[in-house]
């Protein structure tokens, strides 16, 4: 896979949505994209990872303490994401009584625990990890709305979980959207389009894009209706 951008330290690519992050269980789950890099890159190592039917950009070390610095980059909430997505419905109407900041942005906040009976899928429970996303529309129509996300903490599926919770599973979930969402769309409709962070050894600003030319209009649905908000810092 051509990295988007590479230095000694770390590769940026991006993922296509169908491929597996890291190999999973089984001789059918070995083609992965750590394992297509690392095939022209030996040395790259997985930091971070992007759900399977996620597109977008996702980050590789070269070395192991690149990923040492990487990681920790991570933990201390020094690398800002921003997600593209479209779910059901219009949260805008459901979820008027949340309070918006002066850029249009919106929390959810949810313990996101693993529901052992029926895994991978993760559930909002009080003994759940804290978690929290910010999202904020910028288009509608009266089925889909296209929004922007920000995952504030990490966990598993968190976007999906928390966008379901309250309502808007993403179009093409196969996991937590129910069959007639499911089929508005032939993939799951979350893209990492934004990735920022200060370089690890130079602590230089870094920022990558991956945009998509989505609209919040699935088969079906009347043309959308702008609602643009100006951009903001990532948190």
């Amino acid at each position: 896979m051509t990295p988007l951008f590479e230095d000694e330290h770390l590769l940026v690519l991006e993922k296509p949505s169908g491929l597996l992050s890291v190999p999973g269980r089984g001789p059918d789950k070995q083609d992965c994209l750590s394992a297509r890099v690392q095939a022209r890159y030996p040395e790259a190592l997985v930091v971070h990872r992007l759900d399977q039917d996620t597109s977008g950009l996702l980050l590789m070390a070269r070395g192991i303490e690149a990923q040492r610095r990487l990681s920790r980059l991570f933990e201390t909430r020094q690398v800002h994401k921003r997600y593209l997505a479209m779910v059901s419905g219009q949260p805008l109407q459901t979820q008027a009584q949340v309070q918006a900041d002066a850029q249009g942005w919106r929390c959810i906040d949810g313990p996101i625990l693993l529901d052992w009976e029926r895994r991978p899928i993760h559930i909002i429970h009080p003994d759940g990890k804290p978690s929290r996303s910010r999202w904020r529309a910028l288009q509608s129509t009266e089925a889909a709305t296209l929004l922007e996300l920000e995952p504030v903490t990490g966990r598993t599926h968190q976007l999906r979980v928390h966008l379901q919770s309250i309502g808007h599973p993403m179009l093409g979930d196969s996991l937590y959207a129910p069959a007639e969402i499911r089929a508005l769309s032939p993939r799951l409709m979350l893209h990492a389009q934004e990735l920022a962070f200060p370089h690890p050894f130079t602590e230089a600003p870094m920022a990558f894009s991956s945009p998509m030319a989505w609209t919040a209009s699935p088969p079906g649905c009347a043309p959308p209706q702008s609602r643009t908000a100006p951009p903001s810092p990532c948190p």
